[in-house]
């Protein structure tokens, strides 16, 4: 079940890892996310300047009616059509990037999804998990139903595979 993989793209040169679980199985018990990472790039996810250049790593399925900017972020191409990200650069200077996923946690889960399991998994399902306040705070504040409440906090969720539309 062990397979090796190589990561050559324009952040990662000779990046090898193995996928040592099933396909969307075997997660942590405390990781349970509402979308997989197919389901995201589907709904529009950060501004669609994501993994443009990393299709190989990943099943072909997943791009399949993605919504994909090569180009530069497109905030329209986000399914609430609003930006909910913050830069690269931003991402660094925060120290929320290690050089294994050098595009965040969204690349983390979606090697995790594929059967990657790494010393960094207990760190990036503590951060998935902390995205939970605002679920909680879109439940608290909106009527039920009504996608037009916290937009940009429901974007933000969804960057987070936590599905917001359905509260």
């Amino acid at each position: 079940m062990r397979k090796k993989v190589i990561v050559n793209d324009k952040m990662q040169r000779g990046y090898v890892y193995y996928r040592t679980e099933p396909v969307g199985r075997n997660f942590a018990p405390a990781f349970t996310p509402e979308l997989t990472p197919k389901q995201m790039l589907r709904l529009g996810v950060f501004g669609g300047k994501y993994m443009t250049d990393c299709r190989r790593e990943f099943p072909p399925s997943w791009f399949t009616h993605a919504k994909l900017c090569a180009a530069r972020h497109d905030a329209r191409l986000n399914y609430f059509g609003i930006n909910a990200s913050q830069t690269l650069a931003e991402w660094r200077r925060k120290g929320w990037i290690r050089p294994q996923d050098p595009r965040g946690w969204f690349q983390w889960y979606c090697r995790y999804f594929m059967g990657r399991r790494s010393a960094d998994d207990a760190r990036q399902i503590r951060r998935w998990r902390a995205i939970r306040r605002h679920m909680t705070a879109i439940r608290k504040n909106c009527d039920s139903g009504d996608l037009e409440c916290r937009r940009k906090q429901r974007q933000a969720a969804l960057h987070w595979a936590y599905d917001s539309r359905s509260i």
